[in-house]
Formats: C-alpha cells, structure tokens, sequence
C-alpha cells in the first residue's frame, strides 16, 4: 500500500494513519473551509476512505455536519480538527496540518472566486471545483 503517515489531533488524543499517495492536495478558499479552519485558506489532502485510519481515540471523535457534503471530525478533548469526510465523492480530506510527515505539495487552489487571500504561485486557481467533483472547472486568474 506504500508509505504510511501518522498524525494527531492538536492534543494528540486522536491519531489517524494516512497510507499510500492522497489524490489530490491544495487549497479551499471557500467560507465553509474558512470559517471552519480559523484562517485565510485551508490546506487539504484528499484520500480514498479505506487508506485513512483512526488508530487512536475514535471515541474522542465528534462531527459536525453544516452540509451533508462535508461532515467535518475533530477532537472533543481539544477541539483539534482531524478530517473531513465528503461522502458525496468518495473521499477524505485529512487537513494537511494533521499529517506533519507527508510532503504537502498543493496543486490546485479551489473556490478561489470565494477568496480573501490572493495568492500568485503559479498553481490553477479554479472558481469552484474541477468539473470530475461537479464543479464548473472554470480557471480564474491570479
């Protein structure tokens, strides 16, 4: 299955091990992600369900659901996030964050119409989602 990569939540209550290659990473820019990670951007990476593990306090993790596309997990004893799980396409966005050992190396930048923090470093910046997600596909500027 290739390389494997643990991480925790941030009082490392919950630990999770990511295994293989993610299918994707980059950057949200959308409100939801935004007002979720308590920042500008968030940083993900994208994984089948079966190569993400909780191999540490599943009885610590709580979920919140705003929308039945994204049902986002985080710690209760710290209230450290963890993941995302979007059922709608079959995968896990384990908040790069939360995996210290895996080399982020963001390709896309989604819902980038959503921005508040513009960022020029030459990666495609998509006004959604890419159209295999359900998006548009539409490429903005930077």
């Amino acid at each position: 299955m290739g390389d494997k990569h643990k991480g925790t939540c941030f009082c490392g209550a919950v630990e999770i091990e990511v295994t293989g290659e993610p299918l994707g990473m980059g950057y949200c820019h959308c409100s939801s992600c935004r007002s979720w990670s308590a920042g500008p951007i968030n940083a993900f990476t994208l994984w089948k369900p079966d190569n993400v593990n909780v191999t540490r306090g599943v009885d610590k993790l709580r979920e919140f659901h705003k929308s039945s596309n994204s049902l986002r997990k985080w710690c209760d004893a710290c209230g450290g996030h963890v993941m995302t799980e979007h059922p709608q396409w079959g995968l896990v966005d384990v908040y790069a964050a939360t995996i210290p050992t895996l080399s982020f190396k963001p390709g896309v930048h989604v819902n980038y119409a959503e921005t508040v923090l513009a960022m020029k470093d030459g990666l495609p910046k998509l006004r959604d989602f890419p159209k295999e997600l359900g998006g548009t596909g539409e490429a903005l500027s930077e």
